[in-house]
């Protein structure tokens, strides 16, 4: 809508002159160091409440390995495994001999299914 050439504008609630006035003053807060070990440094806002649950370790906000509190001895990375395929699995948890047995079965099935007894 526009008035003598000057349009009306909206506000938000709390964006007034008031300020702080209107919302309230801001919780106590404490701020952690949290170091990882590519050497980048994180710092996590916590409520001063919580000061005593604070987490040991969280997570590089560059990197995204762990970081902990202690600058000196950061966390180690994480190991990272290599994608197992479905027979890697089933290796690990059949010695030879009963795949063998299972194997030895399930073909037995497939022939009598196909009549190639």
């Amino acid at each position: 809508m526009v008035t003598g050439g000057q349009a009306i504008r909206g506000t938000r609630v709390g964006s007034g002159p008031m300020g702080e006035m209107e919302r309230g003053e801001d919780a106590a807060s404490t701020e952690v160091l949290y170091h990882c070990c590519n050497g980048h440094t994180t710092t996590v806002p916590f409520s001063a409440e919580a000061a005593e649950e604070l987490p040991e370790e969280w997570d590089c906000v560059r990197c995204g390995v762990p970081a902990g509190r202690d600058p000196e001895n950061p966390p180690p990375p994480p190991s990272i495994q290599p994608y197992k395929t479905h027979l890697a699995y089933v290796q690990e948890r059949r010695d030879e001999k009963a795949g063998a047995a299972l194997l030895d079965e399930a073909l037995a099935r497939l022939r009598e299914q196909r009549g190639t007894v």
